[in-house]
């Protein structure tokens, strides 16, 4: 794993496991890497993926079995989702708005590009 500059390790860490989680490498009760064995794979100190995992558990995405470790909870997917999706509108969805403003780019012409764009998505 090849780590950003521009955002914290432990949130580095949170997206990694969110994306097997969306992409079903991890699925519904699923026991995870533990802390040790994810800590070893992508070279960082365990208590950063720890904070990594408490977060996750935070958020409903794992969740603790004792003695067997951390797996994926029912609805991990879905939470996933909702909490991309929060912070797609709060963080992403300002600055292109400003873009568009600056562009006078209209809705109708986004609307018009993300049609093509989900037609070649499909091929």
């Amino acid at each position: 794993m090849e780590f950003q500059s521009d955002k914290p390790i432990y949130l580095q860490i949170v997206d990694y496991v969110c994306e097997k989680i969306i992409h079903e490498e991890w699925t519904v009760d699923q026991r995870i890497s533990s802390v040790r064995e994810l800590s070893a794979t992508i070279a960082v100190n365990p208590n950063t993926v720890m904070r990594s995992y408490e977060i996750l558990e935070r958020n409903g995405i794992i969740y603790n079995r004792r003695g067997i470790g951390f797996s994926v909870a029912t609805g991990a997917k879905e939470k996933i989702r909702e909490l991309i999706k929060d912070e797609f509108i709060e963080n992403e969805l300002p600055r292109v708005f400003k873009k568009m403003q600056m562009l006078e780019i209209s809705i109708q012409e986004i609307e018009v590009e993300f049609k093509k764009y989900l037609k070649n998505d499909k091929k």
